[in-house]
């Protein structure tokens, strides 16, 4: 990897008329800001499907392959023809710096039923969209499948579900198949147009030089497609109920650990089948994305596993996992995956071993690095390794202000100040200077959150990990990454060796 440097910025905070940013014209401006400051990377969060009854958390999604459609653009649509601009007016917002999930959910929906309904009848004589059937369809039935039948059945969980679909028995396949057609449709439409328009954006990033960085969190969600269609492969009972469940121990976010109740793996079955499923979710992600970050990979070692019944995670244990197994047979033939290793944590020398070996890029995090340990801190600037990818701080951090104010103590002030030289630093000055200090790493690739450039504060922290509720909300607006934050951002990337721009 090419000394660069990139921003982190979910396409739902991106500025939007409809509720969440997408995938449309503020897509492509952010875009462009990115090339013109020298950035040559751009890293998101997973974009699958989820929803408000999931918090609207990234990570918690409805399949492991599928898109999320809030984040279809249509403004996109209306030069499909499928819409028009009266149509989509209507559904317009005002500027807001948090984004409206539910509103946002009920304009795209709205808006992509009515143009399913204009060519609904002639779309299985269309080439280009059957061709995207038949290359997807490892994954799209099932989940058009899943989805047209949480509709009907009132967004019950698939364990709920009657029986017969529950258990997946041929004859039910077929009888809610057919009983279902149109709206399993409907979903494939949608899917379609999403990585239509996502192919057009992967296009212009690539004429301008700019790279996407993707997110594959290593569990799914218990109540998804992939769960439902593939049972085998994870620890269920005869219901299909987790009989244990995913989570971490207790670290620097929490002193119980975090229970995160995904279902774990049945590893042994993965590797008798070769493991195909695992294999596949690899692939897929890498053709969508220049690299992908695969969070929690600890758990390729080892993973923290609960029973079901427990409380909190403190009363889980340590599985191995065969990772190294994985890895052989995924990058068979491709030599080396373009893999960024998210090695954050309780991280033993197997896993650094498994991440070594493979070649992957680790993490490190500024942020983490100023407390009483400081000499010796793996993240330390002093200690960062050059085939790594380091953080200020990523999603799960406050915002550098943020963390400055209310997150670090007195000693991690301290030595922060020390480190940069300062007996006192004004707090708006916190932001850029740790951004500096980050450029100066001599790791191959440092990244940096939007909410860091524009020096905000804990109010604009994406994601708090632990608490369910209220994460996830923060938006741009219009005009607030200014021409004078561009061309800071171009100087500081170019005076320390990480411009992407060609002269």
């Amino acid at each position: 990897m090419k000394r660069s440097s990139g921003i982190l910025l979910h396409f739902t905070s991106l500025p939007s008329r409809f509720g969440v940013g997408d995938i449309g014209p503020a897509a492509y401006e952010f875009a462009d800001f990115l090339a013109e400051a020298g950035q040559r990377f751009w890293q998101v969060l997973p974009i699958t499907p989820t929803s408000s009854e999931l918090c609207n958390s990234p990570y918690s999604g409805f399949s492991a392959f599928a898109a999320n459609t809030i984040l279809i653009s249509p403004e996109l649509m209306v030069e499909y023809g499928l819409l028009d601009d009266e149509e989509i007016n209507n559904f317009a917002l005002p500027d807001s710096d948090k984004a409206d999930f539910d509103a946002a959910a009920l304009a795209k929906e709205t808006l992509l039923r009515m143009a399913f309904s204009r060519v609904a009848n002639n779309l299985l004589d269309d080439h280009v969209f059957t061709q995207f059937l038949l290359d997807n369809m490892h994954w799209l039935n099932d989940f058009a499948l899943f989805t047209s039948l949480k509709l009907h059945l009132n967004g019950e969980r698939w364990t709920k579900w009657p029986q017969d679909i529950r258990d997946r028995t041929e004859e039910s396949l077929h009888y809610w198949g057919e009983l279902l057609a149109r709206e399993i449709l409907f979903v494939k439409f949608c899917q379609w147009i999403f990585f239509r328009q996502w192919g057009q954006l992967r296009d212009h990033l690539a004429e301008i030089g700019v790279e996407l960085i993707g997110d594959i969190p290593i569990y799914v969600t218990h109540d998804s497609s992939d769960v439902w269609a593939n049972r085998r492969i994870f620890k269920l009972d005869e219901n299909g109920n987790s009989y244990c469940v995913a989570g971490v121990p207790p670290d620097y976010f929490s002193k119980t650990g975090q229970l995160w109740g995904n279902p774990v793996y049945n590893w042994e079955i993965l590797e008798q089948e070769g493991f195909g499923w695992w294999v596949s979710r690899l692939n897929h992600n890498l053709g969508l994305y220049n690299w992908a970050r695969l969070d929690h990979f600890r758990g390729f070692s080892a993973y923290w596993e609960v029973p079901a019944e427990a409380e909190s995670a403190i009363e889980g244990y340590w599985v191995p996992a065969p990772g190294h197994k994985l890895f052989e047979i995924a990058t068979c033939g491709t030599g080396c995956l373009r893999i960024i290793a998210e090695d954050l944590g309780h991280i033993t020398p197997d896993v650094a071993y498994l991440r070594d070996r493979f070649q992957f890029p680790g993490m490190s995090i500024l942020q983490f690095s100023f407390g009483k340990n400081i000499g010796i801190c793996a993240d330390a600037l002093h200690n960062h390794k050059r085939n790594s990818v380091v953080y200020t701080g990523t999603h799960d951090n406050n915002t550098n202000r943020g963390w400055f104010n209310q997150d670090a103590d007195e000693v991690s002030r301290k030595n922060m100040l020390s480190y940069l030289g300062h007996d006192w630093i004004d707090e708006s000055k916190i932001s850029w200077e740790l951004i500096r200090l980050l450029m100066s790493s001599v790791a191959c690739l440092c990244i940096f959150q939007t909410q860091d450039l524009l020096n905000l504060g804990g109010e604009a922290r994406m994601n708090i990990p632990g608490e369910a509720n209220g994460n996830w909300g923060w938006k741009l607006v219009p005009g607030q990454l200014t021409q004078l934050i561009r061309e800071r951002l171009g100087e500081m990337t170019e005076l320390f060796g990480r411009t992407s721009r060609i002269d």
